[in-house]
């Protein structure tokens, strides 16, 4: 009797120390998303509304400049690297490599407020912010394993890729609504799993360690393109163009 209630304390004390963990680690994952955005943010804002700024963006013809494409493309190499480094780089490379990255997303995304009216881009922004808070408020505390459904969401966002891709030749108004849509689906449902599997690893990594700040700013970053990604689609849907 006594050894099963000594059992039932142990396991009791293990369950509470592990969440105090993935409380401590996810504190750190939105602390890094929250710092990350607002420097894209403040980049995307400050290029975007100066004409001069975004000029050096586009080529005389419309299209985008050597230096746009650049911009445009860096990101995706800079993820890359943070992905495939992981195990080489420090916690203050990485941060330095995030904030890098955090400042050419948000000059990549300065060309929205050359498409968008401001007022609108601000209050999609809101709506994000609320949409993805509940979404990740939904994995945290939610005991159904998501795991089935972030495999599928997956392989949607693979299907998403290639149908944007096949509607950059194509144009068409219609499909690139649908695909809109599609996009908000996905990464709400995404924005659950990934907050949910965050929260997991959370709990087995000890806070204050090299190795959970790194996995800190993976997570973060993790949820900052799902932020992003979500708000773009809204953006494209609900969006007033100029």
């Amino acid at each position: 009797m006594d050894n099963n209630i000594w059992q039932s304390g142990e396991t009791a004390f293990a369950r509470e120390q592990s969440a105090s963990m993935a409380k401590n680690f996810m504190s750190s994952v939105y602390t890094y998303m929250a710092g990350a955005l607002s420097v894209t943010g403040l980049v995307s804002w400050y290029i975007g509304t100066d004409p001069n700024l975004v000029g050096y963006l586009i080529s005389e013809t419309g299209g985008f400049s050597m230096l746009g494409w650049v911009v445009l493309l860096a990101p995706l190499l800079l993820v890359f690297a943070l992905g495939g480094m992981f195990h080489k780089l420090s916690s203050q490379s990485m941060l330095g490599l995030f904030a890098i990255y955090s400042a050419l997303m948000g000059a990549s995304l300065s060309f929205i407020f050359v498409v968008y009216e401001i007022g609108s881009i601000a209050s999609t922004f809101f709506i994000t912010a609320g949409t993805f808070g509940v979404m990740s408020l939904v994995g945290y505390t939610t005991e159904t394993d998501l795991t089935k459904m972030g495999s599928m969401l997956r392989m949607a966002l693979i299907g998403i890729i290639i149908a944007m891709l096949v509607n950059f030749f194509m144009q068409s108004a219609a499909f690139s609504y649908l695909i809109s849509i599609l996009g908000v689906l996905i990464f709400t449902g995404l924005t659950a799993y990934d907050t949910q599997k965050l929260k997991r690893i959370g709990m087995g990594v000890e806070y204050g360690t090299e190795e959970a700040s790194k996995l800190a700013m993976m997570g973060a970053l993790t949820l900052y393109l799902d932020f992003v990604n979500l708000f773009l689609f809204l953006l494209r849907l609900f969006g007033d163009r100029r």
